[in-house]
């Protein structure tokens, strides 16, 4: 058994723990990442707004994926798939003046 099966072994149990604290605290930990990025955001005056959302949002699937709830998309980056975008809505007669 190679090195890295050694400490997969041996890290198992921490990860266990782990995504079980994660399912139980998940709501508490999205609040604090929310809040985080907001007070960076402000503090940066909103100059890297996109930025600071993005890295929130992929903070927010990598918990979700640890957790094992369905929020986490699989092993998604963040980004919304393709096949998961709304549908265009049809355009707006202009109205008769």
């Amino acid at each position: 058994m190679g090195f890295l099966n050694q400490l997969k072994d041996k890290l198992a149990p921490a990860k266990d723990k782990v995504s079980g604290l994660a399912q139980q605290h998940g709501d508490k930990i999205d609040q604090g990442l929310h809040k985080a990025a907001d007070v960076v955001d402000r503090r940066t005056k909103g100059k890297y707004s996109d930025k600071i959302q993005a890295g929130a949002g992929k903070a927010k699937d990598a918990l979700d994926r640890l957790a094992g709830t369905d929020g986490g998309k699989g092993g998604g980056g963040g980004a919304t798939p393709p096949g998961d975008a709304p549908p265009p809505s049809p355009p707006t007669p202009p109205s008769a003046s």
